[in-house]
């Protein structure tokens, strides 16, 4: 399963300690983001499930290990003896995480795998495409989800992103907390609620609007949400609740001055008797227009956000790194020897070991202080561990979580965001106001492993 999802040099790297006889050789490496994006002051965890179902179902099939024989850079080393290990590979590592839902910041392991050297080598780029697409998703959607408020927000973007990545930002978006999703294929495979009426089109392929809107409430009679801007849309506001009545659920207004047209629409509807329909908004809207019309006092109740959100506009790429931290001969699970490993190149420097990231809040609750230790190493009450098992061995500790359950999460860490945290103002220089701390034993095995390689290189 998506054994060839990969960088070339994955597998050229993989040959490389087969031929070398390094395959009982295990590596530790991590997950992180090195900086935060323009205008983010957090990250939101996504992502790990799909790598876990990767891991899982991880086979290479006879067919594209010929494929792979034939590659020019990879032939040489596309020996008998490597295609029956290939033939032959499964995953077996120890697998750690943030849970998916979790909030983050720059430096702070998302994911520790300790594996068989070429497992753990193989899965970097599938790993990082994963995660790093989801979670720079959810961040931006939870951006929209704040700016919103008591307002919900449907994720409209499926036509803006490529297919499977559109699957992805609309189990991305449910999850930080819109209420769901115009994508049927999200909704039948993660169980996310599918919403939307219909286009204009519909009203253009009628001879009038009132005919597009009488035949779209004999079909649909318990779910009429009517689009009324085709042609002028305070008119169209009269003409859905003359025709709809006690049957309309709510009209959309897709272009046009949203805040005073919804001021107006509300005004003709309850007068109508139809106090009861909801508004609903959308048309290039992303958390700025959302916190405009809030604070403007727009009587909308719920959002569609497309473009922005599916294809995170203002920061779309995030700059998710998996690096090796510690190699050496125990098998995953079995205590023994093994190096700290860390790079030492300017702006790319990594820290050395398997690490544990603590969460410390205040007296209220709120996010205060993270603190990246080694993962043997104690800090004492109030630490809170963030990332915790998920595979050992190869094989799952529990069974997948649910959306709801990351839903759950997602609001109690963005409810304990401080407030300069939660401002979705474009801050125009990069970073957050947030402390993330380095431990007293992490920093002296920095400039242990830090002297030890200077050493080495003289």
């Amino acid at each position: 399963m998506d054994a060839l999802h990969t960088d070339l040099y994955q597998l050229t790297m993989a040959a490389g300690y087969f031929h070398r006889g390094m395959t009982s050789r295990v590596a530790t490496c991590e997950l992180f983001v090195r900086r935060l994006p323009r205008h983010r002051r957090f990250l939101v965890a996504m992502g790990l499930d799909r790598v876990v179902r990767y891991l899982e179902g991880l086979r290479f099939t006879d067919e594209q290990i010929a494929y792979l024989s034939a590659i020019p850079a990879l032939a040489d080393a596309m020996t008998p003896a490597f295609c029956s290990y290939l033939r032959s590979f499964r995953f077996h590592g120890d697998v750690w995480a943030v849970p998916e839902g979790t909030v983050f910041f720059p430096n702070e392991p998302l994911l520790r795998v300790t594996a068989p050297l070429i497992e753990a080598q193989l899965i970097e780029t599938f790993a990082l495409s994963a995660i790093n697409h989801a979670t720079t998703i959810a961040s931006k959607a939870a951006r929209v989800v704040l700016a919103a408020g008591d307002a919900g927000v449907m994720e409209f973007g499926t036509r803006r992103a490529h297919p499977e990545a559109a699957l992805d930002a609309a189990r991305a978006a449910y999850a930080v907390g819109c209420v769901g999703t115009s994508n049927v294929e999200a909704g039948m495979r993660f169980g996310i609620p599918v919403l939307g009426t219909a286009a204009h089109m519909w009203t253009m392929a009628h001879p009038t609007e009132e005919a597009a809107f009488e035949s779209y409430v004999a079909v649909f009679p318990s779910a009429a949400i009517l689009l009324i801007d085709t042609y002028d849309t305070l008119v169209g506001a009269a003409r859905a609740a003359a025709i709809a009545r006690d049957k309309l659920k709510g009209v959309r207004i897709d272009s046009g001055d949203l805040g005073a047209l919804s001021v107006a629409v509300r005004r003709i509807l309850d007068a109508a008797g139809c106090a009861s329909a909801k508004i609903v908004a959308s048309g290039d809207l992303n958390e700025h227009r959302i916190a405009e019309l809030r604070r403007a006092g727009a009587p909308i109740d719920l959002y569609g956000v497309g473009t922005d959100l599916v294809t995170s506009i203002d920061a779309p790429s995030l700059g998710g790194v998996y690096k090796l931290v510690e190699i050496g001969g125990a098998p995953p699970g079995v205590a023994g020897e093994r190096t700290p490993i860390a790079k030492f190149s300017e702006g790319k420097a990594t820290l050395p070991g398997a690490h544990q990231v603590h969460r410390f809040r205040d007296q209220a609750g709120k996010l205060a202080r993270d603190v990246i230790a080694l993962d043997s190493e104690p800090l004492g009450a109030g630490a809170e561990p963030l990332l915790a098992p998920v595979m050992k061995r190869g094989a799952r500790v529990a069974p997948p979580e649910g959306l709801d359950a990351i839903r759950a999460r997602v609001r109690e860490q963005l409810g304990a965001l401080p407030e300069a945290m939660r401002r979705i103002d474009d801050d125009p220089a990069p970073g957050a106001p947030f402390a993330v701390e380095v431990s007293p034993q992490l920093g002296a095995l920095v400039e242990a492993v830090r002297a030890r390689v200077v050493a080495g290189a003289n």
